[in-house]
């Protein structure tokens, strides 16, 4: 294997055991965080191909981390990398998962944990909103009509109405594919007029 393509090979699985190892709180979580490494500090990816990696993660059955770690991982390295950030990904959890069954009744009953454990909520959902409202407001900034009104629309459904998000992203998806056919229909329509 060639010098260049190890290290690569080896930041892929690094970065991605690294996040996964110092994330709580999941899927949701992880995504701001790959962000900031894969676009903002590698420039291994562009801000909307990050934005489009996560919403093809959350669609997809599976852990969003993990959905997006394959994807991330596929894009930069093929079919190791892939593998290699789904090893990344899945090691961490597996191994703290593995030390805390051993200790279980310990971690239960500790006052400490339990306050840690509820000090991170706190933090999950700060990161949580981080989220929202960076990849919301790169939707308000593409200007685009149809992706803030299915953006607004989404969140009243799913707010408002308590619409399933299976629902809200199978429509989100069909409105997506059919925007290249409203553009072409609304370029007939200008140019006959």
């Amino acid at each position: 294997m060639k010098p260049r393509r190890a290290h690569l090979y080896w930041t892929i699985f690094s970065a991605t055991f690294y996040l996964s190892a110092f994330t709580f709180g999941g899927g949701y979580v992880i995504i701001p965080l790959m962000k900031k490494k894969f676009v903002e500090q590698l420039g291994w990816l562009s801000e909307e191909e990050m934005l489009n990696y996560t919403a093809i993660a959350q669609s997809s059955p599976g852990a969003v981390a993990v959905n997006a770690a394959i994807l991330v991982g596929s894009r930069i390295g093929g079919v190791p990398g892939a593998l290699l950030a789904i090893l990344g990904t899945a090691l961490p959890p597996l191994l703290i998962l593995s030390v805390i069954s051993l200790c279980y009744t310990a971690f239960r009953t500790n006052a400490v944990v339990s306050a840690v454990l509820r000090g991170m909520q706190a933090g999950v959902a700060a990161v949580i909103c981080d989220v929202v409202l960076s990849m919301g407001g790169q939707v308000v900034r593409s200007r685009s009509p149809l992706s803030v009104l299915i953006l607004a629309g989404a969140f009243c459904a799913s707010y408002f109405a308590g619409v399933n998000v299976v629902w809200l992203l199978l429509a989100s998806g069909v409105l997506g594919a059919l925007r290249p056919l409203l553009r072409r229909l609304a370029g007939r329509g200008g140019a006959a007029g």
